[in-house]
């Protein structure tokens, strides 16, 4: 293992002095804020159509947390789903010295077993817009999420003004289970989880089979004739006052579908992703990816007699899945009634181009609030993301190995020195990419392990992930989330990544920071990060399917100089017999 260069060592404690020094500096009126969780199922109707649901005290979504930098956040979770394991993982969220609250089951904490109770407690140390959800098998995909904003303290001015601020979660939403999805994936053949029957906006929609909502009269097939709840219609957005500006805090947690969020007639200024300032940009319509976050300006500033629509399409998948739809009023107006103008169709789901050139818009640092890159990595991996054949199962994997979880978490197995707990074969670093066709789908080969790439703590670290065609010869767009980290997005490449020819591209000069980013069709994504985080944290594509699959990587830095680790979070596999 390389070892890191001095000066790239004085830059990350530079980095992590700063940190130290902005946290310190609100600790001081810092708060804690309790919360009391009871998960359980519930019948719901969240696209009017009832189904069980996993609710947060009898709701789905979940509550939206509200915080300020510095502050400390307490939940108690009691799991009440009878037979069903659980854990919550705080998206965006760094667990700077707390990497066992991270809530990733198998990676940070043993689950939480029916009729258990665990108690998460971190602290939030960046602003920005957040969420958190289900971090077990595919139970996100049931409901269990929520937005988690965390303000800048008062008197420190940030770079924009508005008058108030909402927020808005995009979900995708299925009637199949999570039992029924999870064992289709395990199965040989694969029966894939289909396109979500739903759209949602901040959990709410209406749901209607595609081919029903493309009828240009209606439809006389019986399918169409779904029986809904009552009063089932699109839901109100938010109601403005003319003149006023408003910050949309828009976040995805969508299990499958990439979005196009727009507002009718209204423009959006991005001023903020996944926690950190952007150079404002503005847009007619979002590309929003699983896992990422936005906040965006929207000025009241058109004609007050009406309503608008607002709309969340399915884009970089063929689009079987109604759009959802929801309501922008204005004052004085009934904000249930329905907009004079017709449903909008959203723009094409394949221009990538479009998605590309947005992604690239978004991905440079407000110019005064741009954080140094280090100059170079210590280290660099060139990840190819694969669809394989393994063992007669269809899996995700990369550069040719599907990730597997241990019986026993990897924080407690590192930590605790258990021998044989996971791969201590490390994963491959780097593929072939002088001579692998990137259009072609690869041969049957691969191999399923629990391996973790163990890096120098205070690296710096490149991270190039390539895309290519899957075993259906087309190639999707994955949403990647670092756990334990924010990363520089240094570019955005067309076709095979070459190191000799493409690092010359990379934004060294002011890339923005995020925690999720996009990896686009036959395409490449290069980020780069500081391994200054004591733990071990899960680098996933976002898409509940796809991470079931295998397609993650696991991340080690420093775990001998954690703390000692909580009981708690203990119990699963070699765990057990701890004292």
């Amino acid at each position: 293992m390389p070892t890191p260069r001095r000066p790239q060592r004085m830059l990350a404690a530079v980095l992590l002095l700063l940190c130290s020094l902005a946290a310190l500096s609100v600790s001081a009126e810092a708060k804690v804020h309790h919360h009391t969780w009871d998960i359980a199922y519930h019948y719901k109707s969240l696209d009017c159509v009832e189904k069980l649901a996993v609710t947060i005290n009898g709701e789905s979504p979940g509550p939206t947390i509200h915080a300020t930098q510095g502050d400390t956040i307490v939940v108690t979770v009691h799991n009440k789903l009878e037979t069903e394991n659980t854990g919550i993982h705080w998206h965006g969220i760094r667990q700077i010295g707390s990497p066992w609250a991270d809530g990733t089951v198998g990676v940070t904490q043993c689950p939480i077993l029916p009729g258990d109770t665990f108690t998460y407690r971190f602290v939030v140390d960046r602003p920005g817009t957040y969420f958190y959800h289900a971090h077990y098998g595919m139970q996100r995909v049931a409901g269990l999420d929520g937005m988690l904003v965390v303000s800048a303290p008062d008197g420190v001015a940030e770079p924009f003004t508005y008058d108030e601020e909402r927020t808005i979660l995009l979900m995708d939403w299925w009637h199949k289970s999570v039992y029924e999805q999870a064992v289709g994936l395990a199965s040989d053949p694969l029966v894939f989880v289909g396109e979500p029957q739903s759209l949602l906006i901040n959990g709410r929609g209406v749901f209607e089979p595609f081919h029903c909502s493309r009828a240009p009269n209606g439809s006389s097939d019986a399918a169409c004739n779904v029986p809904r709840s009552a009063g089932c219609a699109p839901p109100p957005l938010f109601t403005a006052v003319p003149g006023k500006t408003y910050r949309l805090r828009v976040g995805s947690l969508t299990s499958l579908s990439a979005l196009n969020f727009a507002i009718e007639g209204h423009s959006m200024t991005v001023v903020e992703v996944d926690g950190y300032y952007v150079r404002p940009v503005v847009v007619d319509s979002l590309y929003i990816y699983s896992g990422e976050s936005y906040s965006v300006l929207v000025k009241a500033d058109q004609d007050p007699s009406r309503n608008y629509w607002a709309a969340s399409h399915v884009v970089a998948r063929a689009r079987n899945t109604t759009s959802a739809m929801a309501i922008l009023s204005y004052a004085g107006n009934d904000p249930r009634a329905p907009p004079p103008t017709p449903r909008p169709e959203g723009p094409a789901w394949d221009d990538v181009k479009a998605r590309v050139e947005q992604s690239r818009s978004l991905a440079v640092a407000h110019p005064d609030h741009v954080l140094p890159v280090p100059p170079r990595p210590d280290r660099a991996l060139l990840l190819l993301n694969t669809q394989n054949r393994i063992g007669g199962h269809t899996k995700w994997a990369i550069n040719g190995v599907s990730l597997a979880f241990p019986a026993t978490p990897y924080l407690v197995s590192m930590k605790r020195g258990l021998q044989g707990a996971y791969d201590a074969r490390p994963p491959p670093e780097t593929y072939d990419f002088r001579s692998y066709d990137i259009e072609r789908p690869p041969p049957a080969n691969g191999t399923v392990a629990s391996a973790v790439y163990r890096l120098a703590l205070g690296s710096v670290v490149d991270l190039v992930l390539q895309n290519t065609v899957a075993l259906n010869k087309k190639s999707e767009t994955h949403p990647w989330h670092l756990h334990g980290h924010d990363f520089w997005v240094l570019a955005y490449g067309d076709g095979k990544f070459d190191p000799e020819r493409d690092t010359a591209r990379f934004n060294l000069r002011d890339p923005v920071m995020k925690n999720t980013v996009a990896l686009h069709p036959k395409g490449w994504t290069a980020v780069r990060f500081v391994a200054d985080n004591p733990g071990v944290w899960l680098f996933h594509c976002h898409i509940e399917a796809h991470v079931y699959m295998g397609m993650a990587v696991v991340f080690e830095e420093g775990v001998d100089t954690v703390g000692r680790l909580p009981k708690s979070i203990m119990g699963c596999g070699r765990s057990r017999t701890l004292p």
